[in-house]
Formats: C-alpha cells, structure tokens, sequence
C-alpha cells in the first residue's frame, strides 16, 4: 500500500471540483433525462393510454461515461478537476489505468443508487479518512492530488 503521494488534495477543492462536473454532467444529460410518452393497450378500459417514461437510464450512461473516459483518458482529470487543478492517481501516484477509473466509477454509480445513503456514505469518508479517500478511492486504490 505505501505512503500516499504528496499534495493530496484539499476536502473544499474535491467538492467544488465535484459540484461543477455534476453541473456539466446534468447540463449534458439534460436531452435524455426529459418525460416522454408511451402509448399501451389498455385491456381493461379498450383503449390506448398515455404513460409516462423516464429516460434516467441513459442520463446515467451519460454521467458514467463522463467520469470513467475523462479520468481514464486525461491525465485522471475531469473538467471540474482541470479548473480546481486536481487529479485522480493510483495510490502509489503513478497515472490511473483504464480499468481502475472503471472499478472507480462503477462503484461510486451503486452507492449513488442507493439513494442518498450510498452517496453521503461514501462521501462523507473522505471527512475522516487520513488519505482523504471516498469508498470508491478505496475501492480502486486511488488518491486524488493535486495536479
């Protein structure tokens, strides 16, 4: 496991970095996230009905694919840690693979359908971690620094 690399970064800075990428992640996922309707056979009352379907799967997509690309591809940053000059590395400080941002992602995407619980659980880690990482840093032996 080792020592962490120096310069991890800030609590205040992980959270700003955070909030902005969830802005462009929901500002991206805005076209897939609408109510559209479907039309069902209605057996009961013989006639076609109009229900209403969630398209929240693929804003998901979006938002997972955002993450898992961005850090694997990028120097470990997304656009919310370029502007807060952070970014995600192995805990040893070489550069995040492809499958660890996967593993990483991944398991932040579970806690967060959890409902809330999941999210400030892992979140709220980094509170009380000496490393300061969230369960899916644990989860894929990530850090992040200070770029």
């Amino acid at each position: 496991m080792g020592l962490p690399p120096p310069g991890l970064a800030g609590r205040w800075r992980r959270l700003f970095a955070g909030v902005l990428d969830w802005i462009i992640v929901n500002i991206a996922a805005t076209p897939f996230s609408w109510t559209s309707w479907d039309y069902v056979w209605d057996q009961s009352r013989g006639v076609w009905d109009r229900y209403p379907v969630e398209h929240a799967f693929v804003a998901g997509l979006v938002a997972f694919l955002y993450f898992w690309l961005l850090h694997a591809f990028w120097n470990g940053q997304t656009l919310g840690k370029k502007l807060f000059a952070i970014r995600v590395v192995q805990e040893h400080g070489a550069r995040i693979g492809v499958g660890q941002a996967a593993v990483r992602q991944a398991v932040m995407t579970v806690l967060e359908w959890l409902c809330c619980v999941g999210t400030l659980l892992d979140l709220g880690w980094i509170l009380f971690d000496p490393r300061k990482q969230a369960l899916h840093d644990k989860a894929a032996r990530t850090v992040v620094v200070v770029a």
